[in-house]
């Protein structure tokens, strides 16, 4: 495969937020970052249009790499928490890969560096950093859903592994947790949903759910964004309280609430839970990875809170679960260097068996306005190197 030309387009396309970037040349980092929020655009083409003329000139990439919150198959990707869907062959962008969020989430661990990470508990102990070495590794976190990825050493490079992961049976073990979720269970039979609202008459389906469809709570529907409002309210019935309806944000921002500093006391127990799962799933001797959007506003609670404790607790396995480090990722927009990492191995020629590259009929204007189909290789756009302002301007067909 011939060198993809630069600029390079990444992005990581969550539930709530549209980021975006530019990488312009070999070693460069994600550059002219820009959040635009989902709700203010129809679709995933829009938005990548909206960033490119708001925030690169009206430039076209050589190749773009998108990151999406939600499944990816083939050249087509669905979002899990907004309602955007199709193919990365829409989007105008020769060279699109598409990946899932924390694939390449988990492609930027490499890449990050002690100020990039927090140690919140190792077998040194409290504080203790990252296990060096080639092992692999786990990357999990909430924010409007819940990810999880992994990452495996594959000669002398890395393999992501995607994963539906945050779709798992949530994972309770005291007394409190199994009355929240007999709380939340309660709260499925009425909505048909597990923490869904409540469906009205006219929406009510005609069909009843398969016996226990109702009653399974999967782990996102709490460790997450959302999942939190969840919480809060499933505490203040199980303690018989009247709380008010919070945001997330209000409630991580309320630690001298009670109720509120309960529920992150609950929800970084049940975490560190998942975690363990996820750990022993993998066998990720090389590290867990805590990401998201949520973690990052409650730092201290995570690391002097029930998490690690959880995560070591496990009756039969916790000499191999203490071995393993776990940190908290607080660099900024990650996602976007695992992107941009992900396009430098494909320019270099090397596997990309893990992603779906799509190579487009690139439409080129002439100077007396008709048009000629160009194909999109590397050797027939701009040089490898060229600056944004040397772009000419294509649009990609299907």
């Amino acid at each position: 495969m011939s060198a993809l030309p630069y600029p390079w387009l990444v992005a990581d396309i969550g539930g709530t937020n549209a980021r975006f970037g530019l990488v312009t040349g070999p070693g460069a980092r994600p550059s002219q970052v820009a959040v635009l929020a989902g709700a203010e655009h129809r679709t995933l083409p829009d938005a990548v249009a909206a960033y490119l003329a708001e925030h690169a000139d009206g430039g076209r990439p050589g190749a773009a790499c998108l990151a999406v919150a939600g499944p990816v198959e083939g050249d087509r990707y669905t979002l899990t928490n907004l309602p955007w869907a199709g193919s990365a062959r829409d989007l105008g962008v020769p060279n699109a890969t598409l990946l899932n969020d924390f694939e390449a989430l988990a492609l930027s661990l490499p890449h990050l560096d002690g100020d990039d990470l927090v140690p919140i508990g190792g077998p040194d102990g409290p504080g203790a950093g990252p296990v060096p070495g080639p092992g692999v590794k786990a990357v999990l976190g909430p924010g409007t859903g819940l990810g999880v990825a992994g990452l495996v050493p594959v000669g002398s490079g890395w393999l992501p592994i995607a994963s539906e992961g945050g779709h798992v049976s949530v994972p309770v073990q005291d007394d409190r947790e199994l009355e929240v979720l007999r709380v939340l269970r309660a709260q499925a039979r009425r909505s048909g949903r597990p923490g869904s609202p409540a469906v009205t008459p006219a929406r009510t389906p005609a069909v009843a759910p398969v016996h226990g469809e109702a009653d399974q709570v999967v782990a996102e529907r709490v460790l997450s964004g959302p999942g939190l409002v969840r919480l809060h309210r499933a505490l203040a019935e199980v303690n018989g309280v009247t709380a008010p309806e919070l945001a997330a944000s209000d409630i991580v921002a309320r630690q001298d609430d009670p109720l509120c500093a309960e529920t992150i006391e609950v929800f970084c127990g049940m975490l560190g839970s998942f975690a363990a799962n996820v750990a022993l799933t993998l066998g990720a001797r090389g590290g867990v990875y805590l990401g998201g959007g949520v973690l990052p506003r409650i730092v201290e609670r995570v690391c002097a809170g029930d998490f690690r404790a959880r995560f070591t607790a496990n009756p039969d396995m916790s000499g191999y679960l203490d071995a393993i480090a776990t940190m908290l990722i607080v660099a900024p927009q990650p996602a976007l260097t695992g992107a941009a990492a992900w396009l430098a191995r494909q320019s270099a020629g090397q596997s990309t068996t893990m992603s779906t590259t799509v190579s487009t009929t690139v439409s080129t204007t002439t100077s007396t306005g008709t048009s000629a189909a160009a194909p999109a290789a590397a050797s027939d756009a701009p040089a490898a190197g060229a600056a944004p302002g040397g772009l000419t301007t294509t649009t990609a067909t299907p």
